[in-house]
């Protein structure tokens, strides 16, 4: 008993409250405002999206390009054999591994977005591409190019490459705290990260990924509502999409509290597994050929256009709802993303961390996309509106749906992509809980009823949306594009912080590479403040 609560009260003690109740108290507060009045907190939020994209979004898309650039460039560099954490074994194997990067960010909304948004492009154009006649053959290409420029490489080195770097260094070099906050050392130095521009830093952080995590786990109540409705006939109603998300909170509540090296290792590893068998299975009983031709194809043009479409500013409209909105997301992301990823890559060089985040994975990303979205528009192409009425008329949930229901095999295809919805999402939500919890406890492994309040909170908050319209989901999901803003200006020292610290990690395992002055620079650059809070980790 009296080991309990010394355990409480050492949680109690570690818990970083400014930090805790700010974020918490945001998400309550954006509830009751939705409570009171749902259209005043649409029409802010359709205010400072607007504001966001128009005087952010060039920013917002320079930053990922270069992220990208730097990034390959640090792993094709002798600093790519920098290990990172040290000159040790990494704790997770390279498939377990793997699986959980790419599980956390594609889950979270690439398995609704991997049917519909091909589907969109294909039926309308994007501007990149005009002249081109939508619905057509040579739509295609296009179609899912762009598809894999909002979900390919910019997206996956912003979240977790850079940024891992300077977190890696922060925590097991200088002894920082592994929080958002330690991404501002290359500016503030370790005093000016234990102030209140890190508390600032942690906030933003956190608010921004639970914005980004609740809006896909209230579009999984709706998708699987309606998905059920019209396979099993259970009534697309709130009480069904509760029931939903009550199973979904169940899962990765247990899978976050059973933490890294059993529940959401086990769940990532699940996931790719069964990915695989659906991706087999399309391509088995489905239009192989179109898939393997679409996705090398698309590839070629998505690499050959790479720098011109990331950079496009040529029409604002389709910018801000496209491009804009998805960079805006995984900026929103790559904080906590690369915190994550930092906490599972002890041991992995700075080369593995790039071909495993920046290559592996959104090469794996565009080819689910070419699978399922692929199918949608194979389908579409030759029954026009047999995938875009649905689509256009139900929203995202019947892109999926309706591509499953088109081809062979449908009585087991769907029930194994309901499967996959589900773990899918769960695999965001616990990895999502459990990296919070880390931040507001300073914890490596937090304690676990700091990761069940967060992984039901935010259940609960999508289950409240819900019940005040979809326009509650969509207005929360929007809002990110405004959170990204403070979490870009945090990203952007990422630039010039990753190499910095790359070049001194590699002086540090590889001093016989340098002269003794060389080696001496690094410690005249280094802030002469006091030990901070968190040099306990070192």
């Amino acid at each position: 008993m009296a080991e309990e609560k010394n355990v409480k009260n050492e949680m109690l003690k570690d818990v970083d409250w400014p930090v805790f109740i700010t974020s918490g108290g945001f998400l309550v507060v954006f509830v009751i405002a939705a409570l009171i009045s749902i259209d005043s907190v649409s029409a802010f939020v359709n205010t400072t999206f607007d504001w966001s994209a128009t005087y952010f979004g060039a920013i917002f898309q320079a930053l990922c390009f270069l992220t990208v650039v730097i990034a390959f460039g640090l792993a094709i560099s002798k600093y790519g054999s920098v290990k990172l954490g040290g000159n040790v074994k990494p704790e997770i194997g390279t498939f377990s591994w793997v699986c959980m990067i790419m599980m956390t960010l594609l889950a979270g909304g690439g398995i609704f977005w991997s049917a519909a948004e091909p589907i969109y492009h294909f039926t309308d154009v994007p501007p990149f591409f005009s002249g081109i006649e939508a619905g057509s053959a040579e739509a295609v290409e296009p179609a899912l190019s762009a598809s894999f420029l909002h979900w390919g490489f910019n997206a996956w080195a912003i979240l977790a490459t850079l940024t891992t770097v300077v977190l890696m260094y922060a925590y097991h070099v200088k002894g920082l705290p592994l929080k958002p906050r330690s991404m501002l050392y290359p500016v503030l130095g370790e005093k000016g990260v234990m102030g209140p521009w890190g508390s600032v830093a942690d906030i933003v952080a956190i608010v921004a990924v639970a914005a980004g995590t609740i809006g896909p786990i209230g579009f999984l109540g709706l998708q699987m509502s309606y998905m059920l409705e019209h396979t099993l006939g259970v009534p697309n109603v709130f009480l069904t999409q509760l029931g939903i998300l009550v199973v979904l909170v169940g899962i990765y509540t247990l899978s976050a509290v059973t933490g890294l090296y059993k529940g959401i290792r086990f769940l990532s590893r699940f996931n790719v597994i069964a990915a695989f068998v659906l991706v087999g299975l399309v391509l088995l009983v489905g239009p192989a050929g179109f898939i393997i031709d679409s996705f090398l194809g698309s590839f070629g043009s998505h690499v050959r256009d790479f720098v011109p479409m990331t950079l496009y500013r040529g029409d604002g409209g389709w910018l801000s709802w496209w491009t804009v909105f998805f960079f805006a997301w995984f900026l929103g992301y790559g904080p906590m993303m690369g915190l994550f990823v930092a906490r599972i890559s002890k041991g992995r060089t700075i080369r593995e961390l790039v071909t495993g985040v920046g290559i592996i994975a959104p090469i794996a990303t565009m080819f689910w996309f070419t699978t399922l979205g692929g199918s949608g528009i194979f389908f579409e192409l030759n029954n026009p509106g047999i995938i875009s009425e649905p689509l256009f008329d139900a929203g995202l949930p019947a892109a999926l749906l309706h591509i499953a229901l088109e081809l062979p095999l449908s009585m087991i295809i769907v029930p194994l992509i309901m499967v996959l919805l589900v773990s899918f999402l769960a695999t965001t939500g616990d990895s999502m809980a459990f990296t919070m919890s880390i931040v507001v406890s300073g914890k490596e492994n937090p304690y676990a009823p700091i990761r069940i309040f967060w992984a039901i909170i935010m259940g609960a908050v999508a289950a409240i949306l819900i019940m005040i319209g979809e326009g509650g989901i969509e207005a929360l999901q929007n809002f990110i594009v405004f959170t990204a803003v403070p979490v870009s200006l945090l990203l952007i020292p990422m630039l010039w912080g990753g190499p910095i610290l790359a070049k001194r990690m590699h002086k540090m395992q590889f001093p016989h590479m340098y002269k003794p002055e060389e080696l001496e620079e690094d410690d005249k650059a280094e802030p002469t403040t006091e030990a901070s809070p968190g040099s306990e980790n070192a």
